[in-house]
């Protein structure tokens, strides 16, 4: 019976949406020399929060020569259609 909570709560945690499959994240980056901004959306793996998607899009960003300034939040795909037409080329881009 008590091998029963700790296999229930790891399935639970598996099962659950801070894991997600499609997660993905909106955010806003920079360039200098001459300043450029844009606003992007990227899908992102691992956990989806907002701690997480940092990590894993300002390396991303990087290689391109951008420098991420804040993620906007984290959502599923539910959420894409909705932010396309804003990101523009930057949709799904990094």
């Amino acid at each position: 019976m008590k091998n029963i909570i700790p296999i229930t709560a790891a399935l639970a945690l598996l099962s659950s949406p801070l894991h997600a499959a499609d997660c993905f994240a909106d955010y806003k980056a920079k360039q200098d020399n001459p300043l450029k901004l844009h606003y992007g959306v990227a899908q992102v793996s691992g956990p989806c929060n907002a701690a997480a998607a940092r990590a894993e899009l300002a390396p991303r960003l990087a290689k391109g020569g951008w420098v991420l300034l804040n993620v906007v939040s984290v959502f599923d795909a539910s959420g894409l259609n909705g932010r396309k037409a804003s990101a523009g080329p930057f949709y799904l881009r990094f």
